[in-house]
C-alpha cells in the first residue's frame, strides 16, 4: 500500500494566518496591593472573562439609560450566601425587578427568621422529618392565603408579611430588601415542588392564584426589557420556562425587545437556560446572550464587584 505524498503539501507563513487568540488578549500577572479594578483589567480578554466584561458593560449601560435589569433567582443562590451582595446591588440601582422560584422564597424566609437554612435531606428523609419545619410551613402558607385574599401577588404578599414580622436577619433577606427598596418581586412555583406544599395549611387555590398573578406582572416587566438585561441565576427549569412564556406574551403584544441582553449564571450549561434564556429570546433583537459558567458564590460577587467598580 502506498503512502500519501507529502511533498505536494502547500504551506503559508504563520504571520499571514488570522488567529482567534492573540497575545495582546492574554492575562497580566497580579501585582500585590493593586485595587480590584486592576485585577479586572488583568483578566484575559478571552472566552468567559471577555463575556464577563460584556455583561458588566450591558448592565451598566442599561442602568445609565434607565432600562430594566431584571434578576431571576433560584434557591441555590440563597444557599450559597450571596444575598447580601444582591441586596447591595438593589440599593445601588442594579436590580429593577426580582423573580424567584419557590425554593428561593423558602430559603430566604428561613434565613431571615432563623439565620439558617438548607436542611440535611439525607438525614431527615428517613425519619419523616424532611420539610416539616413548623414556621416555614405555617407562616408562609398563611402569608400566601392572605395575599390571595387581598388580591396581591405571591412575592408581594410574602414580602409584606415578612417585613411586618421584622425578622432578626432581615438584612440578609432578598424579600425584605425588595419590600424596603420597593423593588418589584414575583415568585413562580409549580405545585408539589416545594416543602410548604406538604403542609395542611397549603391552599392550591391561593398558591395558584398568587403565582399566576405574579406571572402576569412578570410578563409586564419583561415586555419593557428592550435595551435591558435579564439575568437568570441558579434556576434550571422553572424560571427559564416562565421567562420564555413572558417573552412570548411580549412578542405577541408587539414588543420587539430590541437590544435585549440575557445572561445565565450557573455551574453547568443546561438545556433550558441555554435555549430559553441565552439564545431564543435574543434572536432577531440585535441583542446578545451570555453564559457565565462557575460557582454562584464566586461569580455573583465577582460580577457585583465589577458593576460597583464600573
Amino acid at each position: 500500500m502506498s503512502e500519501f505524498d507529502l511533498s505536494t503539501v502547500r504551506t503559508y507563513p504563520l504571520a499571514s494566518r488570522p488567529s482567534k487568540v492573540r497575545v495582546e488578549a492574554f492575562a497580566k500577572a497580579h501585582a500585590p496591593g493593586q485595587p480590584f479594578s486592576g485585577f479586572l483589567a488583568s483578566l484575559p480578554d478571552i472566552l468567559g472573562a471577555a463575556d464577563l466584561r460584556k455583561v458588566v458593560t450591558a448592565i451598566t449601560r442599561a442602568r445609565e439609560r434607565g432600562a430594566p435589569v431584571v434578576w431571576g433567582i433560584g434557591g441555590h443562590v440563597v444557599k450559597t450566601g450571596v444575598a447580601p451582595v444582591l441586596v447591595d446591588l438593589m440599593r445601588r440601582g442594579f436590580v429593577s425587578a426580582l423573580a424567584m422560584n419557590g425554593a428561593a422564597l423558602i430559603h430566604d424566609f428561613e434565613i431571615a427568621l432563623s439565620g439558617g437554612t438548607s436542611e440535611d435531606v439525607d438525614a431527615s428523609l428517613g425519619p419523616g422529618r424532611f420539610g416539616m419545619a413548623e414556621e416555614t410551613g405555617s407562616t408562609l402558607n398563611q402569608a400566601i392565603r392572605g395575599a390571595s385574599d387581598r388580591g396581591d401577588g405571591l412575592g408581594q404578599g410574602v414580602a409584606a408579611a415578612m417585613a411586618a414580622m421584622a425578622p432578626p436577619h432581615a438584612g440578609a433577606s432578598l424579600l425584605c430588601a425588595a419590600h424596603a427598596q420597593q423593588v418589584p418581586l414575583t415568585v413562580h412555583v409549580a405545585l408539589g415542588t416545594d416543602v410548604i406544599h406538604m403542609h395542611a395549611e397549603a391552599s392550591g387555590a391561593a398558591i395558584g392564584d398568587t403565582s399566576l398573578r405574579d406571572f402576569r406582572r412578570f410578563a409586564a416587566t419583561v415586555s419593557g426589557l428592550a435595551g435591558g438585561v435579564y439575568v437568570n441565576c441558579g434556576s434550571a427549569v422553572i424560571l427559564p420556562e416562565v421567562f420564555l412564556k413572558a417573552v412570548a406574551l411580549a412578542r405577541n403584544a408587539g414588543h420587539g425587545l430590541e437590544g435585549l441582553t440575557t445572561v445565565n449564571i450557573d455551574f453547568l450549561r443546561m438545556y433550558r437556560p441555554e435555549t430559553n434564556v441565552v439564545t431564543r429570546p435574543v434572536a432577531g433583537t440585535g441583542g446578545a446572550g451570555y453564559s457565565l459558567v462557575g460557582q454562584h458564590e464566586i461569580l455573583i460577587p465577582l460580577l457585583a464587584a465589577a458593576l460597583v467598580e464600573a
